[in-house]
């Protein structure tokens, strides 16, 4: 969404405010220059002055550069605009002096002051308004300069003249400001338009990002369904033989006699019927129907928490994991998304207790019913995530792993999938001590 046509022109008034320091710094540096450099023109028209307009100019360029130096303060950049004008008179005062003290209106000086009208016009950013009441003073200075010239006005129709002349150049200098001011104004809000679309763009090129690990998850995930759903058929078979195997040989006399025997059976059911739970856990974290609503189903927290725990396995190995669970953990929502969650957070806190090489690694799991909701944390006590780097770590693509070991999208999803839910998923951590995520999951009605 574009800025408010409101926050744009404050916006545009506080760029305005910079770019016109600027410019009054260079313009003012400038206006002294040729102030100074102006003795030449004295030199040529009016050499017996050459002096006296000296000191003039040396003093106007002095209160220019006090003017200037204000800029360096607070005050100064809060009032640049009003100091800006008020040095802008100097030089016009100055010519109009000059056109005073020496022959009236009959004096060239006159083209100084419209040359000065325009320059502010075209070279300074400064409002219509501000423009048109600059060139208005300059009509006064020089009908004032012109009047009470000590010879008074000799040539009536040459003053007229020239003041209207003076007047026109005062009017169009504010028009050209004008339309200078609207385009500048334009140009402005063009260039805000475009950064809102860059920053949609940048957040589209995020989603697109984003929907794209989705994809390539949910894909690999249909993939390891398929397999596991064919496993599933294909492993249930022989392992229910030997499964009815193992029943047989355990009510044998010689297995009942034998508690070494007994145990081995024992140690071998228990096997297969590990391999029945790993391949179930596959199928339900990876398969699901088509059509089939995905936050809608109920199911057990708990058995949730199992599925992870063996699908996560290979990773947890050597850390302890406990858990503290009510005794109603029945949940709605999409329970093949919330073991990958914990998947994932129980994959990332191995991965750094195993790398920082902390003494009895461990995961505490606990959740608790608020409101009708059912809120988990995962806690562990590793590394912990810097204090600059807890802000970012559901950053799409954002990863403290080394190259090779992670996009950086498996926290970026999860965040998605418990909002899915309508909770929040957020991170707590103490530096070198623990680090733990939560999130909430609704209650099954």
């Amino acid at each position: 969404m574009t800025t408010s046509l409101a926050g744009l022109q404050s916006n545009y008034r506080e760029e305005l405010r910079d770019y016109r320091l600027l410019c009054s710094k260079a313009g003012g540096l400038t206006v002294i220059v040729l102030v100074l450099m102006g003795v030449a023109l004295d030199y040529v028209v009016y050499p017996a002055e050459q002096a006296r307009f000296a000191i003039v100019r040396l003093l106007t360029s002095a209160i220019i550069g006090l003017a200037l130096l204000s800029f360096y303060t607070e005050t100064g950049k809060r009032h640049v605009q009003v100091i800006t004008f008020v040095w802008l008179l100097l030089p016009q005062a100055m010519i109009s002096w000059m056109i005073y003290a020496t022959q009236g209106e009959q004096s060239l000086f006159y083209a100084g002051l419209m040359l000065t009208i325009f320059a502010v016009g075209i070279l300074f950013p400064a409002g219509y308004w501000q423009t048109l009441a600059f060139g208005l003073a300059t009509v006064g200075f020089y009908y004032i300069a012109c009047v009470v010239h000590p010879g008074g006005i000799q040539n009536s129709s040459k003053f007229l003249f020239q003041l209207i002349l003076i007047f026109f150049c005062a009017l169009a200098s504010s028009i050209y400001t004008y339309f200078n001011e609207k385009g500048r104004f334009q140009l402005f809000r063009l260039k805000d338009e475009v950064a809102h679309k860059n920053d949609q763009l940048a957040r589209t090129n995020e989603s697109l990002a984003q929907i794209k690990g989705q994809l390539l998850q949910q894909e690999k995930m249909a993939a390891i369904g398929t397999l596991s759903a064919g496993l599933l058929h294909e492993v249930n078979n022989p392992v229910n033989f030997c499964l009815m195997a193992i029943e047989i040989a355990m009510e044998e006399p010689q297995a009942k006699d034998s508690p070494s025997l007994m145990e081995c059976l024992m140690d071998v059911k228990q096997g297969m019927q590990r391999i029945q739970h790993i391949v179930s856990d596959l199928k339900t974290f990876a398969y699901r129907k088509p059509g089939a609503a995905a936050d809608d189903v109920p199911f057990l927290f708990e058995k949730a928490l199992d599925s992870s725990i063996r699908l996560s396995a290979h990773e947890l190995r050597g850390v302890s994991v406990t858990r503290e669970l009510p005794g109603d953990t029945l949940v709605l929502g999409d329970e093949a998304a919330i073991i990958g969650v914990l998947i994932n957070l129980f994959s990332n806190a191995a991965l750094a207790m195993h790398k920082a090489g902390t003494v009895s690694p461990r995961v505490h799991v606990t959740a608790q019913w608020h409101d009708d909701r059912l809120h988990v944390n995962v806690r562990d006590n590793g590394p912990g995530i810097a204090a600059e780097n807890l802000a970012r770590v559901f950053e799409p693509f954002f990863t403290t792993r080394e190259v090779g070991q992670g996009l950086g999208l498996g926290l970026s999803i999860s965040y998605a999938v418990v909002e899915r839910h309508g909770g929040t998923l957020f991170a707590e951590s103490q530096l070198g001590e623990w680090t733990a995520f939560n999130f909430d999951l609704p209650r099954a009605e």
